[in-house]
């Protein structure tokens, strides 16, 4: 008799926990300078705002909204380009940027630049609890080590 297979099982292996990390793979960033990094970065949100039914047009008139003066498409498109070396996005419209894609992956980039990672605020709580079980831990072990420490003089 043929034995029955679960597929459950296969679910369950085929299962991958969500990543606590915001930010784009290294594939978008590439290699090359600083500069460079940045554009691909901005191009790849522009991508996906496009693939969100955003246009061009639309991300400059919401981040013109959020900063407050004019942000032409031009800008947009030169700090999207690789070959613009000269035109870089300032860090307030970067922020627009953000905002007016909702693409939460660039902010990643800084932090990722320093040894740091961006996590939602929703697991803040859980990173927070993690060190603070670490520490008891490692509380508990050097309590150990002191109370072996004192039986053995006695």
């Amino acid at each position: 008799m043929a034995s029955r297979r679960n597929l459950s099982t296969a679910q369950l292996l085929a299962w991958e926990a969500e990543s606590v990390r915001v930010g784009y793979s290294d594939d978008v960033l590439g290699r090359g300078d600083i500069g460079s990094q940045i554009s691909r970065l901005i191009g790849q949100a522009l991508a996906d705002a496009k693939e969100a039914g955003i246009c061009r047009n639309d991300v400059a008139r919401k981040m013109a909204e959020y900063l407050g003066r004019p942000v032409p498409k031009a800008s947009i498109d030169k700090w999207s380009s690789e070959a613009t070396v000269d035109q870089r996005i300032p860090l307030d419209a970067f922020i627009a940027l953000v905002a007016a894609t909702n693409e939460l992956r660039l902010l990643a980039f800084i932090p990722s630049r320093f040894g740091c990672a961006v996590v939602s605020d929703r697991y803040a709580d859980l990173i927070e609890l993690h060190e603070i079980e670490q520490h008891e831990e490692e509380l508990n072990l050097r309590k150990s080590a002191l109370n072996a420490k004192i039986r053995g003089k006695r």
